[in-house]
């Protein structure tokens, strides 16, 4: 695994995203583990991981879904996001847009459950040399816009009202095959595992981009 790959260029964060950073140091330390066995878990280096828990960097919202997933928790949780816990209906006016990597996306479910359900928008061009590769299953529908998924070595060309549930074992990676991107509901397990992990880079093959 490239842990240059797996760095998100520091161009491609957003200036606004709220600090992380105590947070990561607060779950890491509760959940007992050291700086270089998280960091191998979420394919990072321990240097990597120290900048993000020292707020020198911050993470994208692939790499924000890795590090809740190890954790147990849900990216709402690690960005102090106030959704009311166990609360079952989310109003809309309650959603409000949250940015990473370029990803514009809205938390739609409540916190302290077994699966994080967001309203996503993706951009054309963003991310979408991320290959991912995690325990646990996604499901996702396009509300707009054409989605370009490759699941493995084959790649899929979804269009609103197409929707996709995968094992996240399987390399994947979703992009915008649209100019004016695609906006899609996302639905992922979260698993508090020793062998969860988000692997970037030329280590897992690519066709189909």
């Amino acid at each position: 695994m490239s842990d240059t790959a797996a760095e998100p260029a520091p161009g491609e964060l957003p200036e606004d995203l709220p600090s992380v950073a105590p947070r990561l140091r607060e779950l890491r330390r509760r959940t007992g583990l050291t700086l270089e066995t998280a960091a191998r878990r979420v394919g990072l280096s321990p240097a990597h991981l120290s900048r993000l828990e020292t707020n020198q960097r911050q993470p994208s919202l692939p790499m924000l879904l890795a590090l809740a997933r190890m954790y147990g928790t849900t990216v709402s949780d690690l960005l102090g996001e106030a959704t009311p816990e166990r609360d079952p209906i989310v109003r809309a006016g309650r959603a409000e847009p949250s940015e990473a990597g370029g990803w514009t996306y809205w938390t739609l479910g409540g916190a302290g459950r077994a699966m994080q359900a967001l309203r996503v928008h993706v951009p054309q061009r963003a991310q979408g040399d991320l290959v991912r590769v995690h325990p646990g299953e996604e499901w996702l529908y396009v509300l707009k816009g054409r989605l370009r998924l490759t699941l493995g070595e084959t790649a899929h060309v979804l269009d609103p009202g197409d929707a996709a549930h995968f094992d996240s074992l399987t390399p994947h990676r979703i992009a915008a095959a649209t100019r004016g991107g695609t906006e899609l509901l996302f639905v992922h397990t979260l698993l508090q595992s020793g062998a969860a992990e988000l692997c970037l880079g030329d280590a897992v093959p690519r066709r189909g981009l």
